[in-house]
């Protein structure tokens, strides 16, 4: 899927954006979004239809995670493969993954069949992805750690030294802490834990 993606980054995009394309009294409107998850995709396809309640149409696609196996378009009732497949050919053109598009399409009274409905959702989709800022993100790697409370400081000054993010915390007696590393820097912090007496590193 991601083909120029080096081994260590991802592409997505930075920010919500949008973009409008008209065509024959139809107006499309794009609206792009970083999502992290299905849920994510969930919520923000909730809002897009609560802020355009009229729109005749909300098509969408969604590209999720590192194998390229997680997606999903949408014509919402729009004739098949003209309106998720177009928009979806757009986020892989341009290598994004953990991106959203949804356009919401205002009937305008003419019909435009099939080849200007693709062309429309495409040029749509490719206008909101060429004014939205792209960013490159590290791939990150879940570990799960499981240490004393006394080693608290000293795991926690090593996850900060290499910013890793910490995912999910359980503070007892014996701390348990979810951790996402970049997976450029995964030897280098464990190495530093491996240094750091009772620490165990766990990866998912």
């Amino acid at each position: 899927m991601v083909n120029n993606m080096t081994e260590d980054f991802f592409y997505t995009v930075g920010t919500n954006g949008s973009a409008e394309f008209k065509d024959r009294g139809s107006k499309f409107l794009a609206l792009s979004f970083p999502i992290e998850s299905v849920a994510g995709f969930k919520q923000a396809l909730e809002q897009v239809k609560k802020e355009h309640p009229k729109a005749n149409h909300h098509c969408f696609a969604y590209r999720l995670g590192l194998d390229g196996n997680s997606f999903r378009v949408s014509d919402d009732g729009e004739p098949s493969g003209t309106a998720g497949k177009p928009i979806l050919g757009q986020i892989d053109s341009k290598q994004l993954t953990n991106t959203l598009v949804v356009v919401v399409r205002y009937f305008g009274g003419t019909l435009l069949g099939v080849p200007g409905l693709i062309n429309a959702y495409k040029s749509v989709a490719a206008m909101v992805l060429q004014t939205t800022p792209i960013v490159q993100k590290p791939i990150e790697v879940a570990y799960t750690l499981q240490f004393d409370y006394t080693q608290m400081n000293d795991v926690m000054q090593v996850l900060r030294q290499c910013n890793a993010n910490i995912l999910e915390k359980e503070m007892t007696l014996f701390c348990r802490l979810r951790v996402g590393i970049q997976k450029s820097r995964i030897s280098e912090v464990l190495y530093k834990l491996g240094n750091i007496q009772g620490v165990e590193a766990e990866k998912h």
